[in-house]
């Protein structure tokens, strides 16, 4: 597969996984923050659906719970369009890669799950 090819199927395969969350748009917001124990829940702001909870050891941060709002599916939709930025671009002859492209393709090969 040419880094282009990998660049085009992450951008589809984050554009599908948006486009099945549906109702589920983003931003994301944890709801019960100064809950102790946890879990913590993630809703969807503007609707009232729950993304996620999440369960994590007390002694430890609930960082997982920022780390999902985040990610959001605004994320997602600017991610998706960033890597098809880089699909039409003529350069991908090995060690030619602008620095940019290289990491638009370190981030599509993980979204693809390649190394």
């Amino acid at each position: 597969m040419t880094p282009a090819e990998e660049l085009a199927t992450a951008a589809s395969k984050l554009r599908r996984l948006l486009a099945d969350l549906r109702d589920c748009r983003g931003p994301w917001y944890v709801v019960n923050r100064e809950q102790h124990p946890y879990p913590q829940r993630i809703d969807n702001i503007g609707v009232p659906y729950v993304v996620a909870t999440t369960t994590t050891d007390p002694s430890h941060e609930p960082t997982m719970a920022d780390y999902i709002c985040a990610m959001h599916p605004g994320v997602g939709t600017a991610l998706a369009a960033w890597l098809e930025s880089w699909t039409s671009i003529d350069l991908y002859e090995a060690g030619s890669l602008p620095e940019d492209a290289k990491h638009a393709l370190a981030v599509a090969r993980q979204i693809n799950a390649r190394p």
